[in-house]
């Protein structure tokens, strides 16, 4: 019999979640998701890759694969991370089938206790395909957010067809980006189940601080030229490309410096390569390695720099961009993924084609001499806030739940 009158619950299912083990894993994600639970039951499920050897890998790589919990109570909504097995580098393709298994039985608990009407899944594979499998065991509708690793599995001849598969499963696909949303179409899913919902910001976390308390706090120059990136160390980030024309740009700007926020991530940690070519280039004065931050001290940094550089090699959206704009700094970023969508007028920063040094040095040059106005910056970040991009996902969540419950009082 059909419960009538119950709140419509929702189980996200990502395998890149925070954890106090992972404490900057898929931030992104969980703030996005955490604003829905406000309005409607969440529940998170995030499986965790394991194999018998991974620590043993560790020795050799000590931020491989660190593990979860098996439970934490987050903004106190329950977050479960059930392991599943995953042989690193190799059978790629059974990932969805096995992070799938891995998941079942804590989703089964949660569909018998009334906690599972939606499974909202991000990232098209493993973990969409994942959610489509479970989906149709627990006989409940799935959504999957198209984030960014799209673009790389959709080329793989073998995880492309599995992600496709899972697009077409899914009752609802959101992507965060128009540039992703044309991938998938281009490569066969169904353009009228995509919707772009791209991320927000919070306006009020992240705001213009006093600039000289900022660089005080940071033992700065009042006047020193200052670009800033924050991400996770790993090369697609970029952090290279930038120390790579740091010296063309200490020819103009010769007290300029470079501020590298961020730490290990999911993808890996390549501080070590990056700090060997700060040596290399005998940029020791000019780069400072500021380690992970967490997102409630980010504005402080931020609102000590001049300019906001990203060169990355690919992104769905990157909240960080609105973060630092919030932050009233121009943004210069390479013309990849939804990039162009988040810096979409000459007036917020400067977009820069990729693989082009020439053209990053001359932009960032442009970045640090040119007088922005910052407050048009910041008022483009208010209009980007959660408030419209929640309001927006609840109602298309609420409306799945009820064509659900309908179509099942008419079986």
């Amino acid at each position: 019999m059909t419960v009538t009158n119950r709140p419509t619950h929702i189980v996200v299912l990502s395998s890149l979640f925070p954890s106090r083990l992972q404490p900057g894993a898929g931030l992104f994600i969980r703030e996005r998701m955490f604003r829905v639970g406000e309005r409607i039951p969440l529940s998170v499920v995030a499986p965790s890759p394991w194999f018998p050897l991974q620590g043993l890998l560790r020795r050799l790589k000590p931020h491989f694969r660190p593990g979860a919990p098996r439970y934490e109570k987050q903004s106190g909504i329950d977050v479960w991370f059930p392991r599943f097995l995953s042989i690193p580098g190799v059978l790629k393709g059974l990932d969805g089938w096995l992070m799938a298994l891995g998941a079942y039985a804590t989703l089964r608990r949660l569909k018998r206790a009334g906690r599972l009407d939606i499974i909202d899944a991000h990232f098209a594979y493993p973990d969409g395909y994942a959610a489509s499998l479970l989906g149709r065991w627990l006989q409940v509708p799935v959504t999957i957010t198209l984030r960014g690793t799209e673009a790389r599995h959709v080329e793989d001849v073998r995880l492309g067809p599995l992600l496709l598969q899972a697009l077409h499963r899914a009752a609802r696909v959101f992507s965060v980006s128009e540039s992703l949303k044309k991938l998938v179409v281009a490569r066969g899913a169904t353009p009228a189940k995509i919707e772009v919902v791209g991320n927000g910001v919070d306006t009020v976390r992240f705001s213009p601080r006093d600039r000289a308390c900022a660089r005080s706090a940071l033992g700065l120059s009042a006047t020193a030229p200052v670009l800033i990136s924050v991400g996770g160390l790993v090369p697609r980030k970029g952090f290279h490309r930038v120390i790579e024309v740091l010296p063309q740009l200490l020819q103009k700007f010769p007290a300029l410096i470079y501020l590298v926020v961020g730490g290990p991530s999911a993808e890996g940690d390549n501080r070590a390569e990056l700090e060997r070519q700060v040596a290399d280039l005998g940029l020791h004065d000019s780069v400072r390695f500021l380690g992970p931050r967490p997102p409630e001290a980010l504005a402080d940094v931020l609102s000590a720099a001049d300019a906001f550089v990203l060169a990355t090699s690919n992104e769905g959206w990157a909240n960080v961009f609105l973060e630092a704009m919030a932050c009233g700094l121009p943004v210069v970023t390479t013309d990849v993924g939804g990039n162009r969508e988040v810096v979409c007028e000459e007036s917020l920063g400067i977009v820069v084609p990729f693989g082009d040094p020439q053209a990053l040095a001359t932009a960032l040059a442009e970045a640090l001499g040119r007088s922005w106005d910052r407050g048009v910056i910041r008022r483009y970040a208010e209009e980007n806030s959660w408030v419209e991009r929640v309001e927006r996902l609840s109602d298309r969540f609420q409306r799945l739940a009820r064509g659900a419950s309908e179509a099942r009082e008419h079986v």
